[in-house]
Order: C-alpha cells, then structure tokens, then sequence
C-alpha cells in the first residue's frame, strides 16, 4: 500500500480524492500525513527501485517514473509543521466532542480548498473518521469530490466506510488497510513508544492487529496475563489428573471485583490463544517469523513437544469457545474449570 501510494506521488498520478478505509488504530491517519508530508516536502527523497538487468534500461527509458521510490524527508520546515499541524496547505477535519462532523465545517474547508496553496506545492484535507459526516454535510461535500480543485487533495479516512453515503462511495477511490501483524504492532510500541520486548509482545497479542487497541491497553496487566497463559499450558501440558488440572487455574481468576476477574480471564484466554496459534506455526513447520510470541521461544519448543498439530488446535477451539461463553456472562470460575479439563 506505501509502496503504490509513493510511486502514485512520483508520477503524479494520486487521485484527487481517496479513501482510506481499515480497521481502528492501524495507521490510516498517519499514513495520510505522511501522503501531505510527501506531496508539500521541500527535499523529497527519491531512490530507484531495483529491475530486472536485462529490462532497466528499457523500463527506464519508457517510463522512468516507474523506476523511482519517492517519500518525504521528515525534517525540512513542511515536513516538520504538517507533523505538528502547523501547516497552512494542510487541513485535517475530524469529529467535534459530540462525535460529529457538521455541515458548516465542511462549507469551510471547501471554500479553503478552492484557493491556491498558500506555500506548499499542493493543498490537502484529510478528513479523519469521515463516517461522523452528518449527511448533509456529505452532501455539502459531494460536488467538490465531482470536481476537485487542481491543486487540491482530499483525503476520507475511515473504520467504517459503509456508514458514508453511497454517493461519496463512489466518488472516491478506496485503499484498503488490513490490519497489521503482531511483528508490526510490537515493533511499533517498542520503536515509537519504548516498550520493552516482553510488554509489546504481550499488547501485541492482545492488540488484533491495531496499535490504537494496544496503547489503550495496560500492558503491564497484559504481561502478567501471558504470563499466566503460558504457566497453564505447561501445567496442563504435563498434568493429566484433573484435580490437579484444576489447581492450575487459579492463576486465572481471583481479581478483586466480578468485573476484574472477568476482565483477567479473557486476557489470559486471549493471551492463550495467541501461544496456541504459535504452537500450531511451530507444529506445522510453518515460517517462525510469524510468530506472534517470538521471545517465548524455548518456551513454544518445550510445550511443542507435547502440543502437537491435532492438540493445539483442539486447544485453540476450546479457548475461544471459553471466550465466546465469557462474552454470554458465564461464571469466570466455570469457564477457566473447564477449559484447563479440555487443554
């Protein structure tokens, strides 16, 4: 998806409006400052993209944009200002604390957009969460998407596209974004917001992909919760007697309040499920740098020598009937008894 959006800006080809529509928290608005960011950069980095020997030349010679990677500096004025929201050629419109977009805001940034760029090579708007539009502020919008200024891009950026009116739907050509593995999500955390390996690993697997649901997260309750996961599974793993069994769940529950023990619960299961779908990876021969859990590696080693392919998906579907029965408010207490029987 970067990769189509920086050859679309090297060529010139980026459509005037576009959609950007994805699950929460896996970067959309981001990657829509970085597209203003590269549009209005004063010192653009441009870098050829490696061919085939025996066609560079001609590739180069026919189309020679295609031939070039094109991204933003990061650190010239513009770029550093459209970050900070500074910049004047750079409009993002998002919901009010009433959680809506109303009619008049957008009447402004219309009539804003139909200028001339103030300093920056083009002007951009980027409408976050576009699905809070009002419908008649849809409709203020609809005739400016038909026929765009020359020098204007508008960005829609949106969780949940199908709330948008029909008419903005197809007036708006849609990038889809899936969401990100557990790799990317924790090299995020760590990289962008020191978290130490452990504590990103563990709101990684807990973060379905997203990075906004990992940073809402306490990680630290997140740690401990695959802490507990992966002391079940060795228990369970080496312990057939069910009373025994049965001792192994106390990890799981026991939180100060109903609410807290459930919540508690379902972050070990989840937790769990992330270590069995690791274990099944590792049975499978499958690639390792899809696991999610790659720094509990000897520990997957060990507990792979007893959970088979067959045993780790039985597992797997145990866990998520546990979670599916938590979600109907079944005792905390039941589902952790009966899931470490089915383990």
């Amino acid at each position: 998806m970067i990769e189509l959006l920086s050859r679309a800006i090297a060529r010139g080809t980026l459509p005037p409006s576009v959609l950007m529509a994805g699950p929460a928290g896996i970067g959309k608005r981001r990657t829509a400052i970085a597209v203003a960011q590269a549009v209005n950069c004063t010192n653009p980095r441009k870098k050829a993209i490696a061919v085939d020997a025996s066609q560079e030349s001609s590739a180069i010679a026919a189309v020679p944009d295609l031939t070039l990677d094109y991204d933003a500096c990061g650190e010239c004025s513009a770029c550093r200002r459209i970050e900070r929201g500074a910049h004047p050629d750079v409009i993002v419109l998002q919901p009010s604390d009433m959680g809506t977009i109303k009619i008049d805001e957008v009447r402004d940034v219309v009539q804003k957009a139909g200028y001339r760029p103030f300093e920056g090579r083009r002007r951009v708007v980027i409408i976050d969460e576009a699905d809070a539009l009002v419908d008649a502020a849809q409709n203020a919008l609809l005739k400016t998407l038909e026929e765009p200024p020359s020098a204007s891009i508008f960005i829609l950026v949106s969780s949940m596209p199908d709330a948008l009116l029909p008419t903005i739907l197809s007036r708006c050509p849609r990038l889809r974004f899936g969401p990100l593995s557990a790799s990317e999500v924790a090299r995020v955390l760590q990289d962008e917001h020191e978290y130490s390996e452990p504590d990103a690993r563990a709101a990684a697997a807990d973060a379905d992909g997203s990075v906004g649901r990992a940073l809402s997260a306490e990680s630290a309750d997140l740690t401990a919760a695959r802490e507990a996961a992966t002391r079940l599974l060795e228990h369970a793993a080496h312990v057939t007697d069910p009373g025994r069994r049965l001792d192994g769940v106390k990890d799981l529950t026991g939180g100060k309040t109903p609410a807290a023990e459930r919540d508690q619960l379902a972050a070990c299961l989840r937790a769990m499920s992330s270590l069995l779908r690791d274990l099944g990876i590792l049975a499978s021969s499958v690639n390792a740098d899809l696991l999610v859990n790659a720094d509990l590696r000897s520990q997957l080693d060990r507990l792979g020598s007893v959970f088979d392919s067959d045993r780790s998906v039985r597992a797997y579907t145990a866990v998520d009937t546990a979670l599916a029965a938590l979600e109907r408010n079944a005792s905390p207490k039941v589902v952790a008894d009966w899931l470490v029987l089915q383990l």
